[in-house]
């Protein structure tokens, strides 16, 4: 099956993103403030509700397949982005990041996104049309992320981040936040704020979610434009989810298992395609189970926990962990 995206397709849906990124950030959130719980829930309902009439589209222009592969990958990334959300609130709770800036740090994180994930994309697809046994790469991948997953205990050290590091290395980096600057000139040189290496923290944790989410929408469909853009439509909508559920990501204390149920079953789907093709209906269905079930499953018992610390408030960190206030660079 042919990929739809011609050229035309693809310069008007590129365009469609810059111009709903720049109308968040040059209209909606041209000035910096606390997102609240109220106003997270209408940007998150906007953007799904852009995502499914961009589904209807996609059925009634390219067929039930081609919109079925569309809402699957969405489903897939949209579930994987919650554990970008857990992360995310490590490093502005590690970096103390304001709540007010917050949304800056996401937005051109998401931007940086976008140019990563379709570099990764067309090379992925590059890859598996040159080399078909690249899917059981991809297969296996993805199965070794989901067991992973299951791992308990693991933690984010944004200060053991390489790029952190290189940043401190060759950039002059000022030990107090600027506003929602993320460069500033003091004592005759530019020099980075706390705010871009939290930026550059963000950019490089979102390269490694690639990595497992990106092989993942593989799975359903080859199409690289459905896996562009079911990738960037979770993506876009992030941000007001992080702001809608980092503080009750205590509570889905089961999704985790979930999702790695979710990576194994797609990287099993990939490593038995070539002698088993799994309908695309019935793979909705059990994406959509497993996710509904661990959800299900978390509201019905609490969490043997207590929650992750408030979005935008430093934890107790240990003295080896950097805080804006230490001198760097």
């Amino acid at each position: 099956m042919s990929s739809i995206g011609t050229p035309l397709l693809w310069a008007a849906f590129l365009l469609f993103v810059a111009a709903m990124l720049a109308l968040d950030l040059g209209v909606f959130h041209r000035r910096a403030h606390t997102i609240r719980p109220r106003e997270a829930l209408g940007w998150s309902i906007f953007w799904i509700v852009l995502a499914l009439v961009f589904a209807v589209g996609m059925w009634r222009w390219f067929g039930p397949q081609r919109g079925l592969e569309f809402l699957t990958g969405y489903l897939i990334e949209k579930a994987l982005s919650v554990d970008n959300i857990f992360v995310f609130l490590v490093i502005f709770s590690y970096f103390g990041v304001p709540t007010a800036y917050q949304h800056r740090v996401l937005f051109w994180g998401i931007v940086g996104a976008v140019v990563f994930r379709l570099a990764f994309i067309l090379a992925g697809a590059a890859l598996l049309a040159a080399f078909h046994w690249i899917i059981y790469v991809f297969g296996g991948l993805l199965i070794v992320t989901g067991l992973r997953m299951l791992r308990s205990g693991e933690e984010v050290h944004p200060e053991r981040n390489r790029l952190v590091g290189l940043a401190r290395r060759l950039l002059p980096v000022v030990p107090r936040y600027h506003g929602a600057a993320f460069f500033v000139r003091e004592g005759g040189r530019r020099a980075a704020t706390p705010l871009m290496i939290a930026l550059l923290t963000v950019e490089a944790t979102d390269i490694v979610f690639a990595v497992d989410s990106i092989p993942a929408i593989f799975a359903i469909t080859t199409d690289p434009f459905i896996v562009f853009t079911s990738n960037l439509f979770a993506i876009l909508g992030l941000r007001a989810l992080y702001f809608l559920l980092a503080g009750l990501l205590h509570r889905f204390h089961y999704l985790k298992v979930g999702l790695s149920l979710v990576l194994v079953f797609v990287g099993l789907k990939m490593l038995i395609s070539p002698v088993l093709r799994i309908p695309i209906v019935l793979s909705l269905g059990v994406v959509a189970l497993l996710i509904g079930v661990s959800v299900a499953a978390s509201l019905l018992r609490r969490p043997p926990l207590p929650g992750p610390v408030p979005v935008g408030e430093p934890s107790a960190a240990p003295s080896s962990s950097w805080t804006p206030q230490d001198p760097v660079g």
